[in-house]
């Protein structure tokens, strides 16, 4: 195995990780009446609490290395270890109880009501009707769906965003070290996509799983990725690092038409939305009357209320227009609301503020709770600075968003906290 090791980011000291760590060993994949093998000889670590996210070309064995973690697909040669355990030596069904698979779609049973779906896998390990049915409350919770109103339905009766949310919710069910996914936000419309994303992020956030993904938008994997690892065809590493260093120095040539024109503005994507400063607003609750509200934009010269649930959760952006046809104010959650995550790339909320009247958009964060707005304007002064910053770091050959101290770390030995690479950054290029 290789030495050369990327540097870890610092982890927040109070975040728990429930996260497995994850280490294919020279893992082989050969089918027979096949001259190549679908993947070649793959050693590469996956630290706990981590998303890591298999990006390359068509055929090149990304979903096959996915789908042996679980032995979905059994290797040929080579060991997979979870958290020191080989996998090779447990029964499958077992391994797959203790990892949850989350595939395009949802992949839902549509004959089973959505409380049955997400129960499955807690019914399976015998666990009891009452903490059966509080998981499930509880994960419904956590995808941003309500319970009593979503627990019942089954899955027709559900949009695709829904049904990919109560996806991830049955593979958290049995609350699994480690989460695999299979292009899992491929067949939504793009805003939808958006706000998955912002809620896996959110989620992640919560409860810091190891998380493998499939994807083939390369946008997605420096959205959502921790490390970012591209492959070659025989899932051949190309390059295992950051989103920030893949972009700033990518491997060979071969990464850099991976990646296509625009790297420099894919760079300014990586500031999130959080780093800004947020605008407040007036707020208001279901119940309220109309006039109250309206006295209360005009002593803080405001033009829009939104409207609050319970557990600060937006339903409504009203105008003084909108809220001078009402006496009080009701409690129906506007489904076109302009709403995007915290940690939302600048990108991702300037595509949300195009389809808003407002010019602006609603910040929320765990839980989807309020947290302030964006606009407009605030988002193209940040994404300035973000230019200029990167003209500069070019200007000195430092690598933007890296923290160039700890780039001597890429030739230390190996620690256990780092990604474990097959081959030398480069491998198979230059």
């Amino acid at each position: 195995m290789s030495d050369n090791i990327p540097a870890t980011a610092s982890t927040d000291p109070a975040s728990v990780i429930t996260g497995a760590s994850i280490l294919l060993d020279q893992v082989s994949k050969r089918y027979p009446g096949q001259a190549k093998a679908a993947v070649d000889g793959l050693t590469m670590e996956i630290p706990a609490g981590k998303i890591v996210m298999l990006v390359g070309p068509s055929g090149c064995g990304k979903t096959t290395t996915l789908k042996m973690i679980n032995r979905l697909i059994e290797p040929t040669e080579g060991r997979i270890v979870l958290d020191g355990d080989d996998v090779t030596g447990i029964n499958g069904d077992d391994l797959r109880r203790r990892i949850g698979y989350v595939i395009q779609a949802g992949g839902l049973f549509p004959h089973m009501t959505v409380a049955t779906n997400i129960a499955i896998v807690p019914k399976m390990l015998g666990w009891s009707k009452d903490r059966v049915a509080a998981r499930v409350d509880e994960l419904l919770e956590l995808v941003s769906l309500d319970p009593a109103q979503y627990r019942d339905r089954f899955p027709r009766e559900l949009s695709g965003g829904q049904q990919q949310r109560v996806g991830v919710a049955r593979a958290l069910a049995a609350d699994p070290p480690v989460l695999l996914m299979d292009e899992p936000f491929g067949a939504v419309d793009p805003i939808t996509r958006v706000r998955l994303q912002d809620e896996l992020i959110s989620i992640q956030k919560e409860l810091q799983k190891t998380i493998v993904c499939v994807t083939h938008d390369f946008d997605e994997a420096v959205k959502l990725g921790d490390w970012i690892a591209i492959f070659t065809e025989g899932a051949q590493l190309v390059q295992y690092d950051t989103p920030e260093r893949i972009l700033a120095e990518p491997a060979n040539e071969f990464v850099e038409n991976f990646i296509g024109a625009g790297a420099g503005l894919k760079q300014l994507t990586l500031t999130r939305v959080n780093e800004v400063e947020l605008q407040s607003a007036v707020t208001a609750s279901p119940g309220d009357l109309s006039s109250d509200v309206l006295s209360r934009l005009d002593q803080q010269g405001h033009d829009h209320a939104v409207i609050i649930d319970g557990r600060n959760r937006p339903l409504q952006w009203l105008s003084r227009r909108q809220l001078a046809r009402l006496e009080r104010i009701g409690s129906t959650r506007d489904p076109r609301l302009p709403v995007v995550g915290e940690r939302a790339t600048l990108n991702d909320a300037l595509d949300i503020m195009l389809v808003s009247s407002v010019g602006a958009a609603l910040v929320t964060g765990g839980r989807d709770s309020f947290r302030g707005v964006v606009d407009v304007e605030t988002i193209m002064v940040a994404m300035s600075q973000a230019h200029a910053r990167a003209r500069t770091s070019h200007a000195e050959g430092k690598p933007v968003g890296i923290n160039t101290g700890a780039l001597t770390a890429l030739d230390g030995p190996h620690d256990g906290t780092a990604p474990l690479r097959s081959a030398d950054r480069g491998a198979g290029g230059e």
